[in-house]
């Protein structure tokens, strides 16, 4: 790469940055949808689930390999009225993630998805505001679930599944994360700053949203977002930690 293409790159990177954290601002100002935000502080049952073990290689990056605590999150929304049904909307989520996500702050790169949408071991490449960008790999897909594993160079070293499912006449669709910290500049910003945690929660929040308008249905009592902190995820019992690819 030259030296010329090499700077276009980094302004259009800064560009993005500081376009995305005025638009994310903005939005701030802005948002009318009820959200319902809690923080504890979590224990044994925050445990992340199991990758399976032939998902895993030398780019994959673990939950032991970030620093600082482990952040467990829950973002749900409950839809009325769908017209579509837990699997069909995990359908849409495998074959068009890009759709869900909000494009003028984010970008999805997934150059090798085939016609049956994310299979696993296929991976995306996440562009965010910010010096970060957000690989990930499928790491498992069923009807009404699909599981991703971070790779390296992303922003955090953890996991997130998207999944959807009926509570009697409403349909449910959850976003859940496990993840730490992939160096401590991130740490930083993310629990000190709280400005990559905030750029992170609006992405999510507008993911669901886009879930509940997919589904041509009516939100119910907004989006419910949990976060549960681990401060010393070492803690956790080493069968845990041999099942996310630590010995």
């Amino acid at each position: 790469m030259s030296r010329l293409s090499r700077s276009r790159r980094a302004l259009a990177v800064i560009t993005r940055w500081l376009w995305g954290t005025a638009l994310v601002t903005w939005r701030y100002l802005w948002e009318t949808t009820p959200l319902h935000r809690s923080e504890s502080v979590g224990d044994e049952w925050d445990r992340p689930p199991q990758i399976p073990p032939d998902a895993i290689d030398d780019r994959v990056q673990l939950i032991s390999d970030g620093c600082g605590p482990l952040f467990h999150r829950r973002f749900h929304v409950r839809i009325a009225a769908a017209e579509i049904d837990a699997d069909q909307l995990i359908d849409r989520v495998i074959h068009d993630f890009k759709h869900f996500v909000p494009t003028e702050v984010v970008d999805i790169r997934a150059d090798e998805v085939g016609t049956q949408g994310l299979e696993v071991g296929d991976e995306m490449l996440v562009e965010m505001p910010g010096p970060w960008n957000g690989p990930v790999k499928v790491v498992h897909r069923e009807d009404t679930l699909l599981h991703l594993v971070t790779l390296r160079g992303h922003l955090e070293a953890g996991q997130v599944q998207f999944r959807a499912y009926q509570d009697g006449a409403i349909l449910v669709f959850e976003i859940e994360l496990w993840a730490r910290c992939s160096s401590r500049l991130v740490h930083f910003l993310y629990s000190r700053l709280r400005f990559a945690k905030e750029v992170q929660l609006n992405m999510w929040v507008r993911f669901c949203m886009a879930a509940v308008a997919t589904s041509r249905g009516r939100l119910v009592d907004g989006v419910h977002v949990s976060t549960r902190r681990i401060e010393q995820p070492s803690e956790l019992s080493a069968p845990v930690l041999s099942s996310i690819g630590e010995s």
